[in-house]
């Protein structure tokens, strides 16, 4: 639901009543992974998405259904054997979704939607955890956790469900994950288990791209596309204008390497190498190999390539800081133009963040929605139509 937040805030300022749809869990080759939402308003205005098309036209009338009788349920969709065109996933995947009303009249569950979507809104850290299954009286109840570990709402059945929950959805919050948990009924790992849906919202990703050259356009417009907040840096002030990169959240005049000491790092950030000139690459990528970011790439030939790897040794890289360095950078695109350059490094990046191959799907016998850093299964939410409460 989070990743809709800016649109779902704005419906709760103006006061509209809704009801969104979360994927929960998926199975198998699902298009959207767990938190992807559709939500819908009194007056039948769809935004988001669960499925890419699969099934949004079942789950809008369960939308429509939910905001009417103030029901929250968990349905499961798949793969349809004897009807392909029957609802379901055409795609061979299962996905378990969330439908939860949030009405004016439900003034405690409103409240608890409202602090995360603003939080998430307004770019601050913050993790919405909802009971997707487990006693009827509990399903959709939800608290929100924010980053130094205050929260708002609880579940309303044992305290130390709630000291569980809150310290469970901050583990995640800091991880930026979202993902199901197993607990107890009474916040312990025995008794009657619930699941609870964790959503984080993190503040985007970082990409600094060094160097403010054609290419260098391009990968900012690209990076801004994948939802990072790009910086760019260069010695050169007459290069390092606005007016050349319009698209970019922050222009920076300095030596590469002078900034990228003084910046804040994490790792989902992404450093982008564009100057292919040694007296900028060599202090910079001698720094960058050994921060804990998630990708280092440096532009260049095969020979200007070879040329840095020494240089940098003499500086004492270590062989094994030099093999986190994507040189070349990009994939192999046979890329010409700034723009395809551009798609052949965000696709890199794309591949290294959710480990993809890099190969061409045709042929291949990988699964074609995959994702590195998390797993789901749509196993850890059983049943069809599990839950249901007013």
């Amino acid at each position: 639901m989070l990743d809709i937040a800016a649109e779902l805030h704005g419906w709760v300022e103006q006061g509209r009543d809704f009801a969104v749809a979360t994927v929960v869990a998926v199975g198998g080759s699902a298009p959207r992974r767990p938190g992807a939402a559709l939500a819908v308003d009194s007056d039948g205005t769809a935004i988001g998405s669960v499925s890419g098309g699969c099934v949004e036209g079942a789950v809008y009338e369960l939308c429509r259904q939910s905001l009417e009788d103030g029901e929250t349920v968990l349905e499961r969709f798949g793969y349809s054997d004897d009807d392909a065109f029957a609802v379901g996933l055409t795609c061979g995947g299962v996905i378990d979704i969330l439908v939860t009303p949030v009405r004016s009249r439900d003034t405690a569950r409103r409240a608890v939607f409202a602090a995360a979507l603003a939080a998430a809104a307004g770019g601050e850290a913050a993790a919405l955890a909802r009971v997707v299954s487990g006693p009827a009286e509990l399903i959709g109840r939800a608290l929100v956790v924010r980053s130094d570990g205050s929260y708002e709402g609880g579940f309303g059945a044992h305290p130390e469900l709630d000291r569980t929950v809150v310290g469970e959805a901050a583990a995640q919050l800091d991880a930026g994950r979202t993902g199901t948990l197993e607990i107890g009924e009474q916040g312990s790992r025995c008794g009657a288990p619930l699941t609870v849906l964790v959503e984080s919202s993190v503040p985007p990703p970082r990409m600094i791209v060094f160097g403010a050259i054609d290419f260098a356009s391009a990968l900012v417009r690209m990076g801004k596309f994948l939802g990072y907040r790009v910086t760019v840096c260069d010695a050169r002030p007459v290069f390092a204008t606005k007016a050349r990169f319009p698209d970019a959240d922050e222009i920076v005049v300095d030596w590469p390497h002078r900034y990228l000491e003084r910046t804040e790092v994490d790792s989902r950030t992404v450093l982008c190498v564009l100057t292919h000139d040694a007296k900028f690459d060599v202090p910079l990528l001698r720094l960058a190999l050994r921060l804990p970011v998630a990708y280092v790439g440096a532009m260049g030939s095969r020979r200007t390539h070879l040329d840095r790897n020494e240089r940098l040794r003499e500086v004492g890289v270590t062989e094994l800081e030099l093999a986190r360095l994507r040189s070349p950078i990009g994939l192999d695109l046979g890329a010409r133009t700034p723009e395809e350059t551009a798609l052949s490094i965000a696709s890199e990046i794309v591949a290294d963040r959710r480990g993809g191959s890099g190969v061409s799907l045709t042929g291949a016998h990988t699964p074609i929605h995959h994702d590195g850093s998390s797993r789901h299964d749509a196993s850890t939410v059983p049943g069809r139509r599990i839950g249901s409460v007013a």
